[in-house]
């Protein structure tokens, strides 16, 4: 088990799953509070670093595209103190977040996980109900019902046509954009035909599915929170954080089961017994490992790590075996 507490939150990874707390110090982004705990799967993780600098550094999950609903909805928008898969790490800290990546990487790397995108969320979302905004109004998601309210700020073109409710089945794409420097932000649901328009949506002030964001607040980055748990219950989606009708994935594809390739593989690693190795060919290194060999060092590998973790090898001793075990990899 590795562990680091830091102002942020507290994270954990107990060989399968990185465990995510955040803190509920003041400073805290209000989006990583209201998300509240996440458990991030290994086969969801495509990497993971630590970037020391003079002042501490920051520890940085490093996820598959496609795996993360909230990742998919921001678009690549978020900021660093409102992404939950990064913790800022105080000066003395550092050695423990080192240690707590190259436990995560040692895991990757036994149980082969895949890097590259996945076709599918990996995460299930935000829990419903979610709400959240700011600028004219606020949005809330009961897992089947999309609700817009407005205040006092709102157009007149919203606020006499009081609060706008409408199904999650209606909606063809969910856009979020954050206020940028002087540019309001919206969080923008289109429903039903009008995706297909080419006519330019109107500004989100005015349009009564979309929340103005103005900026004013960070809660206001809680309306991804509404934009990620709407996303992952779309019908179809997009690679670009939207989803339309020129993708065929069913619903049931969008969650958090695990590819089928994957699958397999974790089952052939965790209970089938190694195949026979076959006869190595004329060009074959003398130094490979056959098949049922490759198992067995991965074997090795995972007691090495338990015996480190209980303090019967030393770090200089797990290291130097888990180097020589590496090297016949």
């Amino acid at each position: 088990m590795a562990e680091i507490t830091q102002h942020d939150g507290t994270w954990t990874f107990d060989g399968e799953t990185v465990r995510i707390v955040p803190g509920r110090g003041r400073g805290v982004h209000p989006l990583r509070q209201e998300l509240g705990e996440l458990a991030v799967p290994l086969r969801a993780l495509a990497g993971i670093a630590f970037e020391p600098h003079r002042k501490g550094g920051r520890l940085r999950l490093r996820l598959r595209d496609g795996a993360c609903p909230i990742l998919r909805a921001a678009n690549g928008r978020l900021k660093d103190a409102a992404d939950p898969y990064q913790l800022a790490v105080e000066k003395d800290r550092g050695g423990v977040a080192e240690y707590f990546v190259e436990e995560v990487r040692n895991a990757l790397l036994l149980e082969q996980v895949p890097s590259g995108p996945t076709d599918r969320f990996l995460l299930p979302g935000p829990a419903v109900p979610v709400a959240g905004g700011g600028g004219d109004g606020t949005a809330s998601f009961d897992g089947e019902t999309i609700r817009l309210t407005w205040n006092w700020k709102a157009e007149e073109v919203k606020s006499s046509g009081g609060p706008v409710a409408f199904p999650v089945s209606e909606v063809t794409e969910v856009h979020w954009m954050p206020s940028i420097g002087l540019a309001n932000g919206h969080l923008r649901f289109v429903r039903g035909a009008t995706g297909l328009s080419s006519a330019p949506a109107p500004a989100a002030e005015f349009d009564p599915y979309a929340l103005d964001l103005w900026g004013l607040s960070k809660k206001e980055y809680t309306a991804v929170l509404v934009a990620s748990a709407v996303l992952v219950r779309l019908p179809h989606r997009t690679g670009s954080g939207t989803a339309g009708p020129g993708t065929t994935a069913p619903t049931a594809a969008i969650g958090p089961a695990p590819e089928a390739g994957e699958a397999v593989e974790g089952a052939r690693l965790a209970k089938t017994p190694a195949a026979p190795a076959t006869a190595p060919t004329t060009d074959a290194s003398p130094d490979t490992p056959p098949a049922d060999d490759h198992d067995v060092l991965l074997r090795r590998l995972r007691d090495l790590g338990e015996l480190h973790r209980t303090g019967v090898l030393t770090d200089d001793e797990f290291t130097a075996a888990k180097q020589a075990v590496l090297k016949r990899l």
